[in-house]
Parts: C-alpha cells; sequence; structure tokens
C-alpha cells in the first residue's frame, strides 16, 4: 500500500525490522561516515570538547550526548580519553550493543539540562521527510511511495503548512523534500542544551543551491542504491541546513567540515620527506594518518559536510572553530 515517503521512511527506518533496528547490521556496515573514516575525526571532536568545557568553566559535570549514535562507535572511541565527570550519553532507537565500554549511557531520547556537547553526527539526513513534485498541470502534490518496490506515484495537493515552508526555503517550483521534521528535531534537540553547544554534521544544502531533482536516495553494502524504505537499506536525503539553522533559535556558527577541521588541528599535509631519510617507519605512520587526515577534508567527499554549531549561554564569546 503506497503512502507519503515521511511515513514509509519512518516505518522503514526505524519501524520493527527497520534499518536502523535491526539486530544483524550496524550502519557502519552499509555506509561510511568521518566517524568510520578515522579516529582522527575523534581526536578533533576532543579538541572541540576541550573548548566548550573551558568556556563552561569545567563544570563539575560536563555532557557529552552523542544524537544518531549508531553502533556506539564514536563515543566507545571517546570515552577513554574523557575524564571521570564527563557524562557520556548515546541516543539511539537501536538496542545498546554488546560489548560497548561501561561509562556510557544508552536512551532513545535526547536528555534534558544538557550542560556540555551535544553532536548529532549524519543523523539529520535520517529524520523522515516528505517530497512533492509537479503534476501536469503543474500543481504540487505529495509524492507516494510503495515500500517494497520504491515506486512512485503522485498523489494529494501539498497542504497549507508544507506549502508555508517550501515558499520560505525551497521556492523553485518542481520536485522539493520538505525540511520541516529536519527543523523541528533539531530546535528539539537545541532545546535540551541549558549551558553549552550544540553541533550537527550532515550533508546538505542552503537555498541558493537547492538540487532540481531533489536527493533522496538509498545506501546497501556500501553502494548507493535505489531508495526503497522496506527496512533493506538506508534511505536519506540531504539537510537543507539554512533552515536547521534558523529554526533552532541561538547564535551558530555554519562551515564546512574542511574549515572545522583545520580549525581543530586536522590538516591532510604529506610529511616531510626528510623523515623518509632519517625514520622511514615514522615516514610511513606520517603518510598513513595524512591520509586519512586528507579523506575527511576531502571538498568533494566527508570534507563537504556542513559543520552547524550552536552556543547556548555562554555570552559573547569568540568562534569555537578557529
Amino acid at each position: 500500500m503506497k503512502a507519503g515517503w515521511r511515513a514509509a521512511m519512518k516505518a522503514g527506518l526505524y519501524g520493527p525490522g527497520g534499518f536502523f533496528v535491526r539486530a544483524d547490521q550496524g550502519p557502519g556496515d552499509h555506509f561510511r561516515t568521518s566517524v568510520h573514516a578515522s579516529p582522527l575525526f575523534a581526536g578533533a571532536l576532543l579538541r572541540l570538547i576541550d573548548r566548550v568545557d573551558a568556556a563552561l568553566g569545567r563544570p563539575k559535570v560536563f555532557d557529552l550526548v552523542d544524537v544518531g549514535a549508531g553502533r556506539g562507535e564514536l563515543v566507545a572511541t571517546l570515552r577513554p580519553l574523557l575524564p571521570e565527570r564527563v557524562r557520556v550519553t548515546a541516543v539511539e532507537v537501536a538496542s545498546r550493543p554488546a560489548g560497548l565500554p561501561d561509562g556510557i549511557d544508552w536512551r532513545p531520547e535526547v536528555p534534558d539540562g544538557i550542560v556540555g556537547l551535544l553532536i548529532a553526527t549524519e543523523w539529520l539526513d535520517n529524520v523522515p521527510l516528505d517530497v512533492v513534485d509537479l503534476d501536469d498541470a503543474g500543481l504540487l502534490r505529495k509524492v507516494l511511495v510503495e515500500p517494497s518496490t520504491g515506486v512512485e506515484s503522485l498523489g494529494g495537493l501539498v497542504d497549507p503548512a508544507d506549502l508555508f515552508w517550501l515558499k520560505r526555503w525551497w521556492p523553485e517550483a518542481g520536485r522539493a523534500e520538505i525540511g520541516w521534521p529536519r527543523d523541528a528535531a533539531w530546535a528539539d534537540a537545541v532545546g535540551q542544551v541549558r549551558r553549552g553547544c550544540a553541533l550537527a554534521i550532515d550533508y546538505g544544502h542552503r537555498r541558493d543551491e537547492r538540487p532540481a531533482l531533489g536527493t533522496l536516495t538509498g545506501f546497501r553494502g556500501g553502494r548507493q542504491v535505489a531508495p526503497v524504505p522496506d527496512g533493506s537499506c538506508d534511505v536519506t536525503a540531504h539537510v537543507a541546513i539554512d533552515a536547521v539553522a534558523g529554526a533552532a533559535g541561538a547564535p551558530y556558527e555554519l562551515v564546512r567540515q574542511r574549515e572545522a577541521l583545520r580549525a581543530l588541528g586536522v590538516e591532510g599535509g604529506r610529511p616531510p620527506l626528510d623523515l623518509a631519510r632519517s625514520d622511514p617507519a615514522g615516514y610511513v605512520r606520517a603518510l598513513a594518518a595524512a591520509g586519512a587526515e586528507a579523506e575527511l577534508i576531502e571538498p568533494a567527499g566527508l570534507g563537504g559536510h556542513w559543520w552547524l554549531l550552536h552556543s547556548i549561554g555562554l555570552g559573547e564569546r569568540g568562534s569555537m572553530l578557529s
């Protein structure tokens, strides 16, 4: 039975047997994020955590909250490197993975009263949304999809709430992805931070560069595939990052990952050739590290992701990403 894309994504990703709740696999089995690419990414986040911690005056308890934690890869890497006063929480709809280290709370919803840093790495792109397109008469209609096959058809006219968002954020007529559910999800997450920062890292676009045909797609086994919302593959769409930024109601910085990681010490430069003569093994290690850094800051790849960083209750402080 056909449904709108938002309902189909919700069922296919988070319903019984959904892609993100299946016990027989993890998201890392199907696609590669910055978290999976290199421990250097976690190292950069450690530097950001230290900056936020300092801005907060080194509180007795510092909260680190990872929203859309996958199988806990990021928090498992960070936990041993953080002081005991850091309270680490992973937010994920899937059950707690076996073998996750102690000292990590696992829950399905974002906790409130956060004092510290909330991180959402490639979470917003999986918040379900509806898709619209023009019919032969030039009217915008909801796109319906058959969950088992991914076959689409046009449904009813777009409702006023969706039209309101489209006129503000995606005004060009044609196929579009209605991003207000992402705006609401992010505003709610940021609203749980009492003092500190909230960081969203995701691929996305701004109002003057919306893709004409949209971005809805799927991933399975490391390959891009047709988006079929039957639980067998990831179904994702790029984030209207400027709409998300404006919805949270807090001051923010918006930069590409390439810029953010460079500000946090990830450069991607090759080691000096002199090192190859004086310390060949050290040169090989440094070359491998440089390759990992380069992947994280490659403009056409992970380096093109957006970093959206909100500051809450920190007063007039300078940039955290410079």
